[in-house]
């Protein structure tokens, strides 16, 4: 299948600054892709390239092999970080003005249900919870039955239980055939809803693949936690990498029994003993060294 959205070679230069420099990847039709990135990576100058909002100093945007004109504009839905809304007015009355935009638009009752706005459809959107003011946006974003979907850190400030039912969302839309570019700055979400991820630093893509692929192609190994005032030994107590931080002992070990069995024979207590797997976001700080929000 031929891709969507193509990108190729991107750059973007300001005064002084490589914003980024030569971003080049594919985003096809019913795929969820990830852009992560710290601040400053270059992940926000990207993504408003992708959208038509900033013009590239080269490079170029391809939207079904064309470059980005009216028929992007009509086929593409986007739920912006921040979205200022009509005060005054109710969830109804918001979709029926956004729907009047577009040549053409989703049926109301099929956006409402997809959104789960039912319970609230008659509420001023001043008095929306995070979560219903969330899944309006994202009906928003939907609501002239776009092909690709772009979504800018859409969780921000929910509580899990939100977050979680925003997920669900997120799926269906995937499942509907729509293709999904997402910026996070939550790991957890890139793992459960990206079937790829690119993360960047210094306006570049520095690792683009599936989470799976990515986290195969750098460990072999598991994380073993202990409070720090249970375990005081170093390294080579425990023949593997330990780390110290927020008041925890990491161990990095490929052979879990094995080491378990050499802190036994430490007499290191285990009941504070917590063993994962290794996360994209130990590989986001591997390889940028920084915080996603940093």
């Amino acid at each position: 299948m031929s891709a969507l959205l193509s990108i190729e070679n991107l750059v973007k230069h300001y005064p002084g600054v490589k914003a980024v420099n030569g971003v080049s990847f594919e985003l096809g039709q019913g795929v969820c892709f990830g852009l992560l990135g710290p601040n400053g990576a270059g992940k926000t100058t990207t993504v408003e390239m992708l959208e038509g909002i900033v013009t590239p100093t080269s490079g170029q945007v391809l939207y079904r092999g064309k470059a980005l004109g009216q028929r992007f504009r009509n086929e593409a839905g986007i739920m912006f970080q921040s979205t200022a809304l009509q005060d005054y007015i109710s969830v109804y009355e918001t979709l029926t003005l956004f729907r009047r935009l577009y040549p053409v638009s989703l049926p109301l009752e099929e956006l409402i249900e997809t959104c789960s706005l039912g319970e609230f459809l008659e509420r001023d959107t001043r008095r929306l919870s995070g979560g219903q003011r969330q899944r309006l946006l994202l009906a928003i974003a939907l609501v002239n039955n776009p092909h690709i979907v772009f979504l800018d850190e859409p969780t921000t400030g929910l509580d899990p239980q939100a977050r979680h039912n925003f997920w669900e969302l997120v799926r269906r839309i995937r499942e509907d055939g729509k293709a999904i570019l997402l910026t996070t700055h939550y790991m957890e979400e890139a793992y459960m809803l990206c079937d790829e991820v690119a993360i960047m630093d210094r306006g570049q893509i520095i690792a683009l693949d599936t989470p799976q692929a990515l986290l195969a192609a750098h460990y072999n190994d598991a994380v073993l936690q202990l409070p720090e005032d249970d375990f005081t030994g170093n390294g080579d107590d425990v023949a593997a990498t330990v780390l110290r931080h927020d008041g925890k002992v990491e161990i990095l070990t490929s052979d879990v029994e094995a080491t378990i069995r050499r802190l036994i024979e430490l007499h290191v207590p285990l009941q504070g003993l917590n063993i994962r797997p290794r996360t994209l976001e130990d590989l986001f700080l591997e390889l940028t060294g920084k915080e996603l929000r940093g």
